[in-house]
């Protein structure tokens, strides 16, 4: 009994030590996920966080103008978020190009300041061609602040943090969707009038911080004048770059099913309420804020961006699966949002690092608008389009579908891996081939 006592007791009283050494583990881990970035970044993803608070008219629109007091069909809320994508589209090919002309600065208090006006008008249109039209605008005027804002990161950002960097600020527009989706819920139960205003004032708080602490310094826009050396360094000369961009829009063209067509699928046929649905919108924003810093952190740098971008987009290929092969109770909503979240938390990040990567100070306006471009693009087509296929032969086929384009996507991005790996490779042949030819000469030099 005594050797029994003696034995036992000091593996007990080891517990509370090794889980205290757990948690300070955990908490260094955290602390060190976030060391290193810069005062401007941090406020550049407060500026984000502002503005995303108030992200209450996207997620709700839907079930806005099919709710009764609009009466549109399935069908015509698809096509307006197609004119929310057009804009949004149109509107970033300005954004990347004003941004390498004037500056991300000006652009950025330009749009979030018309962004802000348009939401408030477009809450006040009842017509359908009202609505079409301002919705463009609208979108063209917010999408115009994306490249911008993705120049400004990089500009404040070193290369060994630049992905955490595009983390942090993801992390703010996700943290505000949490709590814009989460009461955007509970206000559209009883107006859905005031998500308009919310998201119109909220613009204006971010344009007023950026204006009284965000000001650039030591930043001016690259002059590069047109040769025809440089017009090849244009991002529409790079090939692995727009085969990236094409598959970027249709991982896009997937992933929005979940805030525009998902919405409706859970109301009209799964009967769930508004506030319940905003709950799930908030579930996927609250995990990103809390772990997808620390996953960047970890692995950040440890394979090719391409790898994670795959495996994240397999993920998302397997919750849009979930939606026909189980039973879709709250529970089972609660697991693929789960699903979504880590695809897009290992997709994402790495995305931004990878179009970033190929990139130049004097063109990475192009190559900023280009990406964003990419998910405009989506936006126009991947809701409108799902929305045709919910409305003329049901909402399992649109996920049966969705899920088949995701797979088409992990295939295309495992293939840009491996071309892109044999061309490291090459390239790293003829360097060490160029270098073996250089030294005899330097040798033999008298």
């Amino acid at each position: 009994m005594f050797l029994y006592t003696n034995t036992i007791l000091p593996v007990c009283d080891l517990y509370p030590i090794l889980h205290a050494l757990m948690i300070n583990k955990t908490i260094t881990t955290y602390k060190d996920a976030y060391t290193g970035l810069s005062r401007s970044t941090w406020l550049l993803s407060l500026v984000m966080l502002i503005n995303r608070s108030g992200t209450m008219v996207v997620p709700f629109m839907s079930l806005y103008l099919t709710s009764s007091g609009m009466g549109y069909s399935i069908g015509k809320a698809g096509f307006v978020y197609g004119l929310f994508g057009a804009g949004a589209f149109t509107g970033a090919w300005l954004g990347g190009r004003l941004t390498d002309k004037i500056g991300f600065y000006p652009v950025q208090l330009i749009t979030l300041t018309g962004g802000g006006l348009f939401f408030i008008l477009l809450g006040q249109m009842k017509s359908f061609p009202a609505i079409c039209v301002v919705s463009f605008f609208l979108s063209f005027i917010n999408e115009a602040f994306r490249p911008a804002n993705s120049t400004a990161i990089a500009f404040y950002s070193k290369e060994e943090n630049r992905t955490r960097s595009y983390s942090l600020n993801r992390l703010a527009i996700n943290l505000g969707w949490a709590v814009g989706s989460a009461i955007g819920g509970l206000i559209a139960k009883y107006n859905y009038q005031l998500l308009f205003w919310v998201d119109g004032i909220t613009n204006f708080g971010a344009a007023l911080l950026m204006l009284s602490f965000v000001k650039p310094t030591g930043y001016k826009p690259v002059s590069h004048k047109k040769t025809p050396g440089n017009a090849k360094q244009s991002a529409l000369h790079d090939a692995v770059y727009m085969w990236f961009i094409v598959l970027a829009t249709l991982f896009a063209a997937c992933f929005f099913q979940v805030f525009t067509n998902l919405s409706v699928h859970y109301k009209l046929n799964l009967h769930f309420s508004e506030p319940f649905i905003g709950l799930l919108m908030a579930t996927n924003g609250l995990i990103i804020v809390v772990i997808e810093m620390v996953i960047v952190y970890k692995l950040e740098g440890r394979q090719k961006n391409t790898v994670y971008i795959a495996i994240g987009t397999l993920l998302m290929a397997a919750a849009y699966c979930m939606l026909n092969v189980f039973l879709m109770t709250a529970f089972m909503a609660f697991v693929m949002i789960v699903f979504i979240t880590f695809a897009e938390i290992l997709a994402m990040p790495f995305m931004n690092s990878y179009w970033i990567s190929r990139s130049k100070p004097h063109n990475r306006g192009q190559y900023a608008a280009l990406y964003t471009m990419a998910w405009s693009a989506a936006q126009t087509f991947g809701p409108m389009g799902g929305a045709q296929i919910a409305e003329h032969y049901g909402f399992n086929w649109l996920w049966w579908t969705v899920c088949g384009l995701s797979l088409i996507a992990v295939f295309g991005f495992m293939r840009l891996h491996v071309y892109s790996a044999k061309k490291e490779s090459i390239a790293n042949e003829e360097e060490l081939v160029q270098a073996e030819g250089k030294i005899p000469a330097v040798i033999e030099k008298p």
